[in-house]
């Protein structure tokens, strides 16, 4: 397992005292977003397409602290754009950390060499960097080339400081799962402590359509990037939600697990559709019908989704929900999967060239935002 025992104890204790407490509704880790604005131009990411005036705007830190007490979550991931673009975003991390929340603070890793002193090694904070696999793959998926080389500097040197480092994946069905079994060895020899994978959602701003995953292929190529997973291999993830990606265990979506909060409130119902805004995390749990949500609800939106943000927290209370759950987490975590038939793979999708860009402002990147591919990365 790619998680330290104390945070795995503080999220075990949680989901414990709220089951014990008859709780229902509950999330697990709060998706702050605090600007938008990023220093690459992803083509599939949709947060780079608000206006101007929008992409100018910062969450305060005092916004961001009575977000985190208010939700109550124990886990606080801080996505974007870009997060180390935000001017007090050493300050916001400091007031997390002094609260006892675990940060994942979620980057490119463009800037971390840069603004990397104005943080402090702690059991509390994690730079969770994005990658989508080895070098041409993962460029290719940001739309510049050379951005894998920044990362991986920027991994090494995080490492070397002393600080908890972990990898952020989304894959699409254009992903090789060679590449990515090569990008998990090595991770693991830079000292990764741990790795997330997970489909993208078919969102629909994303230029590219066409690399969507569906749920039967989302089986199928997990089943081949996870199958017979080597041992020394370490994700971020619940070993019940790595057999939900390889169809062998069935779980149902939890919407409210992760939440979000950005500029412009509570996202409804979830971090990856975006149907209106509540002014309170109260207000979301209440007034949101979540019978229209969910594989189980017929939501076309729900159908192909098997997103971490979706199931995680599905995982999570699971395991701790049954002892079937429990036992089968057990054995995963002490033997492994075991030996695993890995299905043939289907034709494979034709690729592009990524595009060169330089520079660290989000302006300037007319020609990248014409380039009709996704992103692979959750942001």
């Amino acid at each position: 397992m790619g998680v330290p025992i104390s945070q795995m104890w503080t999220v075990a204790s949680y989901v414990l005292g709220k089951r014990l407490r008859g709780v229902k509704r509950y999330p697990l880790v709060l998706m702050l977003e605090p600007l938008f604005r990023c220093n690459l131009a992803c083509a599939g990411c949709g947060k780079i397409q608000y206006p101007a005036d929008v992409l100018r705007r910062n969450l305060t830190p005092e916004q961001c602290f009575k977000a985190v007490d208010e939700c109550g979550a124990p886990l606080v991931s801080i996505p974007g754009g870009e997060p180390l673009l935000h001017p007090q975003i050493d300050e916001i991390v400091a007031g997390l950390v002094a609260r006892k929340k675990y940060v994942y603070l979620c980057t490119n890793a463009i800037l971390l060499e840069k603004h990397i002193d104005r943080f402090k090694p702690s059991k509390y904070l994690s730079f969770s960097i994005h990658l989508d696999g080895p070098r041409e793959e993962h460029d290719f998926a940001v739309c510049r080339e050379g951005v894998y080389d920044v990362a991986v500097d920027a991994i090494k040197l995080a490492v070397a400081r002393g600080f908890r480092v972990t990898t952020n994946t989304t894959v699409y069905n254009n992903a090789d799962p060679d590449s990515m079994r090569e990008m998990f060895e090595t991770m693991m020899g830079y000292g990764v402590e741990g790795m997330m994978i997970s489909p993208g959602y078919q969102y629909e701003k994303a230029p590219s359509q066409d690399l969507f995953l569906h749920r039967n292929q989302t089986i199928n190529l997990f089943q081949r990037i996870l199958g017979n997973a080597k041992k020394h291999w370490r994700f971020n993830l619940s070993p019940l939600f790595l057999e939900f990606l390889k169809g062998k265990w069935d779980l149902e979506c939890t919407p409210w697990g992760m939440p979000a909060y950005n500029l412009f409130g509570w996202q409804k119902p979830c971090y990856l559709l975006n149907e209106g805004y509540c002014e309170t995390f109260q207000e979301l749990l209440d007034t949101t019908d979540w019978s229209k949500y969910g594989r189980a609800s017929g939501n076309s939106k729900c159908a192909d989704c098997m997103v971490h943000c979706g199931y995680e927290a599905t995982a999570v209370a699971e395991t701790f929900g049954s002892l079937k759950a429990f036992a089968r987490v057990v054995k995963l975590t002490v033997l492994g999967p075991g030996r695993e038939t890995i299905p043939e793979s289907p034709s494979p999708v034709p690729s592009a060239e990524p595009v060169s860009a330089n520079g660290d402002d989000p302006t300037g990147t007319d020609d990248i935002r014409k380039i009709q591919l996704p992103v692979l990365v959750e942001r």
